[in-house]
C-alpha cells in the first residue's frame, strides 16, 4: 500500500511529483502551498491543468491547503519550494509536523534547504534528491510537464547514508510513479553533483534567455561548460565531497539533457527571471564560489556568472 504524502510547495515540480503518486501510484497525496494564488485558484478550479508538452490540457482534481487551514498527518513530505521562501513555509507549516514518524523527501534546486529542514526534522527522517526532469508552471493552477511520460530522472539519498525501510517504501512509490529513482549512499555528493550541472546550464541559459537546446548548439558550449565543471571540481575536491560523475561525465549529462532529453525546455531559473522573481543564484552559482573561500579557492567564474545574473535582474526593474 501507497504512503500518504503531503507536497510543501505546489509549484511546477511539486505538482509533478504529486500528481504522478496520485495518478501511477495510487498514493493519498495533499498539497500545501505559500503561494496563496496557487491556492485560491486551484480550489475555484477544483483541480491543476496539467499538459505534457503543450498538448492534453486536462484538469486533474487535487487537495490543496495554505499552511494554516492544513491539519494532516502525511507519512512523507515532499518539499519543493524555492529556496528564498523555504523558511516562511516551514515555520507556517511546523504546526503539522511530527518529526518522530513522518519523513521529509526534497528535491530542490541549490543548497541551503538541508539546514532549514533540519531544524525541524532529524538526519535520520531527511531524504534529498536532484531531478532531472523539466516542468513549466504556466500560471497559477496551470503546469506543463516537460517531456514523453518517464522522461527524465532522479538521484537521491538519505541524509545518513544509509536507507532504511521507509526509504526504500518512497523509492518504490517513486518507481511506481514513473519518476525514475536512483538511490546513491552519498548525500552530498549527489546534491552538488547537480548543482553543478545547474550552474551551467541554468545559469547560461537565464543570462541569455535561451532553451537547453539553443545553449547546445553553440560551437562554443563545451568550452564554456567546462570552464565551470572544472571550477566546481576544484571546489569539491577541497571540499572533500565525492561528486557523483567524473569532470567529463558531467558535461556528457549536460549535453545529453540538453541535446535529447529537454531540448526546448527553460530552466528554471530563467522562468523566475521571466516572471520578475528573485532567482537562485545565489544558492547554485554563489554556493559553488562561498564554498570554495572556505577552501583558499576562488571559483571566479561562478562569482562572475553570479553577480551578472544579479545584474540582469536589477536591469529588469527598467523595462517597465
Amino acid at each position: 500500500m501507497a504512503l500518504k504524502y503531503t507536497v510543501l510547495g505546489a509549484g511546477a515540480m511539486g505538482l509533478r511529483f504529486g500528481v504522478l503518486l496520485q495518478e501511477l501510484a495510487h498514493a493519498q497525496v495533499d498539497f500545501v502551498d505559500n503561494w496563496q494564488p496557487q491556492v485560491d485558484t486551484v480550489k475555484q478550479q477544483g483541480g491543476v491543468y496539467v499538459s505534457r508538452d503543450h498538448e492534453d490540457r486536462h484538469l486533474v482534481p487535487i487537495k490543496i491547503y495554505s499552511p494554516e487551514e492544513y491539519a494532516g498527518d502525511p507519512d512523507v513530505f515532499i518539499v519543493f519550494a524555492k529556496q528564498m521562501t523555504l523558511q516562511d513555509l516551514l515555520e507556517r507549516s511546523a504546526h503539522f509536523f511530527h518529526p518522530d514518524h513522518q519523513y521529509v523527501f526534497s528535491g530542490m534546486n541549490g543548497m541551503g534547504h538541508i539546514e532549514k529542514i533540519n531544524q525541524y526534522f532529524p538526519k535520520e527522517h531527511v531524504v534529498a534528491g536532484t531531478c532531472l526532469i523539466g516542468t513549466v508552471l504556466n500560471k497559477a493552477g496551470d503546469v506543463d510537464f516537460i517531456g514523453k511520460a518517464g522522461a527524465g530522472s532522479i538521484n537521491m539519498a538519505a541524509q545518513t547514508g544509509t536507507a532504511d525501510d521507509r526509504v526504500k517504501e518512497i523509492v518504490a512509490d517513486f518507481t511506481a510513479a514513473n519518476i525514475n529513482p536512483h538511490l546513491t549512499d552519498n548525500f552530498y555528493g549527489t546534491l552538488l553533483t547537480k548543482v553543478v550541472f545547474n550552474s551551467v546550464i541554468n545559469t547560461i541559459c537565464t543570462l541569455f534567455e535561451i532553451q537547453m537546446g539553443q545553449f547546445i548548439d553553440y560551437d562554443g558550449a563545451e568550452k564554456l561548460g567546462k570552464q565551470l565543471i572544472n571550477e566546481a571540481f576544484d571546489v569539491a575536491e577541497r571540499a572533500g565531497i565525492q561528486l557523483l560523475s567524473t569532470r567529463e561525465e558531467e558535461w556528457q549529462t549536460i549535453k545529453y539533457v540538453s541535446e535529447v532529453t529537454n531540448p526546448l525546455h527553460y530552466p528554471s531559473m530563467y522562468q523566475d527571471m521571466s516572471k520578475d522573481r528573485p532567482t537562485e543564484v545565489d544558492y547554485i552559482n554563489g554556493y559553488i564560489y562561498d564554498l570554495g573561500k572556505k577552501y583558499n579557492y576562488e571559483a571566479t567564474t561562478h562569482d562572475f556568472l553570479r553577480n551578472l545574473v544579479h545584474l540582469a535582474e536589477n536591469t529588469r526593474k527598467f523595462r517597465k
